[in-house]
């Protein structure tokens, strides 16, 4: 079998218990995969490519709960617009607007997170808390009416070093408490999405309800396929 059942079921009743939703990251795994996981009763699933997403889309049952998780362009948002569940990396106010706009021709509120720029990696995206701050700013001027934001969503860096990813976690949790108290229109924090298969058990001790797991379920990826 191509999924390790056995580390889902457990990883999954750790998590039910703490209230922390499992997002199965199944970005360049085949149909097969994530229809095994969905028979095991598993119903959400992160994937980074637009592409990848529309055509998985399209083969497999409708209650499925997808999850964009990659770097988003704008051209590119309406492709997934009509049937995404939450898209976690809004990393600027332009992309923002634009899921605004396109939500409003499809009259659909589209659910998202704010990506937060927390490692020290010039690879990664995110919003720095100056452009945090002008995105608020916009959006209680000019309220958003086809978006709701849900929250955060961060990725540490990539390091075996946990005292930098735990200071990394710990910085994003106090930009979440900090924000989670503003009370616009179209902003509801109650997601703070960190933690991926390498360090969720950290993320998960300060504070996140919402964990992006691949390797552990699916094994490593084969980029070449």
């Amino acid at each position: 079998m191509s999924v390790n059942q056995q580390a889902y079921i457990h990883l999954q009743n750790e998590l039910s218990e703490k209230d922390i939703t499992l997002i199965a990251v199944s970005k360049t795994k085949p149909v097969a995969d994530i229809l095994e996981l969905y028979h095991l009763g598993h119903r959400d699933f992160g994937e980074n490519y637009v592409q990848e997403l529309t055509d998985k889309a399209t083969h497999l049952p409708d209650d499925i709960r997808w999850h964009f998780i990659g770097h988003l362009q704008r051209n590119k948002v309406k492709y997934i617009l009509p049937f995404v569940h939450l898209i976690h990396s809004i990393d600027s106010l332009k992309l923002l607007l634009e899921i605004e706009k396109q939500a409003a021709k499809i009259d659909r509120k589209v659910s998202v997170l704010l990506q937060i720029y927390i490692a020290g990696e010039e690879t990664k995206f995110g919003l720095n808390e100056e452009e945090l701050n002008e995105l608020i700013d916009c959006i209680q001027k000019n309220p958003l009416q086809h978006v709701q934001i849900k929250g955060m969503m961060g990725m540490a860096s990539f390091t075996k070093d946990n005292v930098i990813v735990e200071k990394e976690f710990i910085f994003l949790r106090t930009l979440f408490e900090k924000y989670k108290t503003i009370t616009i229109q179209g902003v509801a924090f109650d997601t703070l999405s960190m933690g991926m298969s390498s360090d969720y058990s950290i993320a998960i001790q300060h504070g996140s309800n919402m964990v992006r797991v691949g390797s552990l379920l699916f094994g490593e990826r084969n980029y070449a396929e």
